[in-house]
């Protein structure tokens, strides 16, 4: 219970002033609670959906209150139609002083001024509504990116992009549809259907008992098609994640699929995807439309049975006037439109609720890192010790066994061997990406285990095999992750790593904009660009994955002489293919089958004449 009070209340400051745009910190409070409210709690998802709006109450009933004035029209309406009408039949029934037109003026008067009402009431329930449901919406994704950078490596690659996409704009915006129906449809139509009751309780006990009967109708149907539509929501959501992910596959595949001549088979790939969500759509839309089929011919029968339950009332004398059948007919079909609405609105709450079932999956998730309370660095020397380093993904296959190794700070040591050896494996455990299932690893003489990863990887920088960049300018892509750097120490990182020619070349220098992955440049420029974001950020540490694999002999030359500005007096891991290239490395450790079985200088394995050496000989 601790906790459900803890979750329950403000925890932040209240939102700024509503003539103030949305702030930061406030998106971040938000981002916080949202992931601690999921992570601590078990709740249903009704409940959750509460606990991310509980913070916005005020404003949700302010918008209530205004939502109640701008529909005030449809509850007077009737009553000022049977009050017309009755005065048409019978003068004498008019209310007060006023007689005669008088009275008809008096009585349109009061309706034209709640109709005009309209304008200011709607929008200022527009506004305090949209304020919360926008502040909600911009939470939920902001606590799923905060959440996905606090995730696990391994997270991130057993869960496809496209479904973490999916999960982010399509189910936040399905709940977001849920909370508007949820906090303006339904509490206005409450509020409406009570209204309505109250006043045919004031004016007729019987017609009131007949308007009840109803509700025993919509709930049958409710339970007769609420396990179908929740299941075939469900279904095509996994669906639509599933196809948001092959068709990121497919995108990022279109170079390859074009090179070989696969466009058909992609196609055909592809279209079976869009075949299944098809036909999981169709089912949605017959289900939840017999459902809306059913309740509109139940409701409809039941108003004429009000028509002709209050006319039999009229004709028989028992407290029903002529202008009377209006009202009730009026109010029973408005009852019985508001009954209608809230059974609707079952398919998008089936679907919303399993929405926050989908984004739970995210915030949920526990394979974080947690660096709370751990040793932070901040500084990093750079020694390395592996004692006895084992590491396996499932038990009894092991990708690294028994590595023993220690590295000075400042050596450059290369990792090399087969394909599958354990150099991938071995430069992720150095990152803190996967921790040794058996043995430790040393930085600095402290267990990897113990320190705080995240300020422990600020000093560290890695250049991928795969240059990684995003569509923005060479200068963006190069001081990524850094603040502040002067012109002169740009062009310091520029000329270390051989990309003055580049720069000087292009109309727009600095400032010429990259492509998606840089796509306009070639491979070994898109590296030097990495390598210039690896200068720039002064590491400690420096990480060459394959930085050289896939370039031609030109450029790897100029990719040799960028790494070796960059490795001085850095302690350098390079995983290499070419072996040529790690010539000027101190040591160079050979694994296979997650083995360190050589360890030496260049000159030394050499001279060993071993496995270092036939591999040397077979390039």
């Amino acid at each position: 219970m601790a906790f459900k009070r803890k979750h329950w209340k403000i925890k932040h400051t209240r939102p700024a002033p509503y003539d103030k745009t949305f702030s930061e910190e406030e998106l971040e409070n938000l981002e916080q609670d949202f992931i601690d409210a999921y992570v601590k709690s078990d709740v249903k998802p009704v409940r959750m959906l509460m606990m991310l709006y509980l913070r916005y109450w005020k404003e949700l009933l302010v918008s209530l209150f205004f939502y109640f004035l701008k529909t005030s029209p449809v509850l007077a309406f009737p009553i000022i139609t049977g009050a017309i009408i009755d005065y048409v039949v019978d003068p004498n029934r008019a209310l007060g002083p006023l007689t005669g037109v008088y009275y008809l003026l008096f009585l349109i008067g009061v309706l034209v001024f709640l109709i005009l009402l309209n304008i200011p009431t709607h929008t200022l329930f527009v506004k305090y509504h949209s304020i919360v449901m926008r502040r909600v919406e911009a939470g939920l994704r902001g606590a799923m990116v905060r959440k996905l950078q606090q995730l696990s490596i391994s997270f991130h690659k057993e869960m496809q992009s496209g479904r973490i996409q999916s999960k982010m704009m399509r189910d936040v915006e399905t709940i977001q549809s849920l909370s508007t129906q949820l906090f303006s449809t339904v509490p206005g139509v409450l509020i409406n259907m009570i209204s309505a009751i109250i006043i045919v309780l004031m004016k007729n006990k019987l017609v009131l008992v007949f308007f009840i009967l109803c509700v025993p109708s919509a709930v049958f149907l409710s339970r007769v098609f609420r396990k179908s539509i929740g299941a075939s929501n469900k279904e095509f959501r996994i669906n639509m994640e599933a196809t948001s992910a092959s068709l990121q596959d497919m995108v990022e595949m279109t170079e390859i699929t074009r090179a070989h001549a696969l466009e058909d088979k992609e196609i055909h790939k592809l279209s079976k995807r869009l075949t299944s969500v098809a036909n999981s759509g169709l089912k949605v839309d017959i289900i939840n439309n017999l459902y809306g089929a059913c309740v509109w011919v139940v409701f409809q029968l039941f108003q004429l049975l009000c028509l002709t339950f209050t006319a039999v009332l009229a004709i028989k004398g028992m407290g029903v006037a002529v202008g009377d059948i209006s009202v009730y007919q009026s109010y029973f079909a408005s009852l019985t439109g508001y009954v209608a609405t809230l059974i609707n609105l079952m398919p998008i709450i089936t679907k919303g609720l399993d929405s926050i079932s989908s984004v739970g999956e995210i915030l949920r998730a526990t394979d974080i890192e947690n660096n709370e309370g751990k040793l932070p660095v901040p500084v990093l020397r750079g020694e390395y010790e592996f004692k006895d380093v084992s590491f396996s993904y499932e038990e009894g296959q092991h990708l690294i066994q028994h590595l023993n190794l220690h590295v000075k700070a400042g050596e450059t040591i290369a990792f090399v061997g087969e394909s599958g050896c354990g150099k991938t494996t071995s430069m992720n455990l150095i990152l803190g990406f996967n921790l040794a299932t058996e043995g430790q690893i040393l930085v600095d003489g402290n267990d990897i285990r113990d320190i705080d990863l995240h300020s422990y990887r600020s000093h560290i920088a890695i250049v991928p095999q795969n240059s990684v960049l995003f569509t923005g300018t060479i200068r963006e892509n190069i001081t990524y992750g850094v603040d502040k750097v002067s012109d002169e120490e740009l062009e310091k990182v520029i000329q270390a790593a051989r990309l003055s020619d580049l720069i000087h070349s292009l109309p727009n220098g600095l400032d010429t904009m990259l492509f998606e992955r840089g796509s306009n440049l070639s491979g070994g420029q898109r590296q030097r660009i990495s390598i210039a974001r690896a200068i720039i950020r002064n590491p400690s540490v420096i990480i060459f994955d394959e930085a050289t694999s896939a370039l031609d002999s030109v450029s790897e030359r100029e990719i040799q002489k960028a790494i070796d500005n960059l490795t001085a007096n850095h302690t350098t891991f390079i995983v290499a293919h070419r072996l040529s290239t790690i010539r000027n490395a101190d040591r160079i450790a050979v694994l296979k089958d997650g083995r360190c079985v050589e360890l030496g200088s260049y000159e030394e394995l050499m001279a060993k004449e071993g496995i270092f050496y036939r591999m040397q000989n077979s390039q």
